[in-house]
């Protein structure tokens, strides 16, 4: 928070004109440190906005970027090479599914459209662990690999959410965005205690658990757009630790 607060500070004294920040699924219902953190510089970027008159500032907020740093599509990849057994937490856990063109072409859109507070979200496909290793397993030739369910570890969700209900209500839909506009009511609390928003009652959250659900195919489709991946199947990807 307090890295963010810096960085802004330095952006809005030095005229900048425009800073997207980064945020993740991690910041909707936190659960760890790194959520908490990454909730909080969206309020930091929320509370700037209304004292930056120059600079524009706005945010993305994605969840798994295949084959990232920390991904666990390498991690999958290595032990099936290694002839090891691949670990899996909880088959049927959800997660966003997008690469890394898309989080790049994300955040080029809030560059591009962004007005001060806002966040944008891409409506991102979802696939279970268990579809992510059949995908796999079928595109390097190994149906028969051996699967070890080690479950689910501390901290751990069943699936991510990338807006609230809250911020579902009132969302703007842009087709293949979700734009959330920013909180930036006055202290004058009394019409929000007195007049409510029927929106919020009928909301829910957006969540890999209700989005687009990838099958095998899909999900093979998808890891194929990875550079890594192509290499792989064509048998040009270089050492397990190269």
């Amino acid at each position: 928070m307090l890295g963010t607060e810096n960085v802004l500070e330095v952006a809005i004294t030095c005229g900048v004109k425009r800073v997207v920040c980064l945020s993740t699924d991690k910041a909707v219902y936190p659960i760890n440190a790194m959520g908490i953190s990454k909730a909080m510089m969206e309020k930091v970027i929320v509370a700037k906005t209304r004292s930056s008159e120059a600079t524009v500032i706005c945010a993305t907020r994605y969840g798994n970027v295949m084959a990232s740093h920390g991904s666990v599509i390498p991690l999958f990849v290595d032990q099936i090479r290694a002839g090891r057994p691949l670990t899996i937490t909880d088959p049927s856990m959800k997660r966003f599914m997008m690469t890394l063109d898309d989080a790049v072409d994300l955040v080029l859109y809030a560059f591009e459209h962004g007005t001060p507070g806002e966040i944008f979200v891409q409506k991102a496909p979802a696939a279970t662990i268990e579809t992510l290793v059949q995908s796999l397993i079928a595109l390097m030739g190994v149906p028969d690999h051996e699967i070890m369910v080690i479950r689910t570890r501390h901290g751990e969700k069943l699936y991510e959410s990338l807006l609230t209900r809250e911020e579902m209500a009132c969302a703007r839909d842009l087709g293949g965005y979700y734009c959330i506009p920013p909180d930036l009511r006055d202290l004058n609390y009394g019409k929000f205690v007195e007049q409510g928003d029927v929106r919020i009652a009928g909301a829910v959250d957006y969540n890999s658990h209700n989005t687009k659900r990838l099958d095998v195919e899909g999900m093979k489709a998808l890891l194929m757009k990875l550079s890594f991946m192509q290499a792989l199947v064509h048998g040009e990807y270089v050492p397990l630790d190269a």
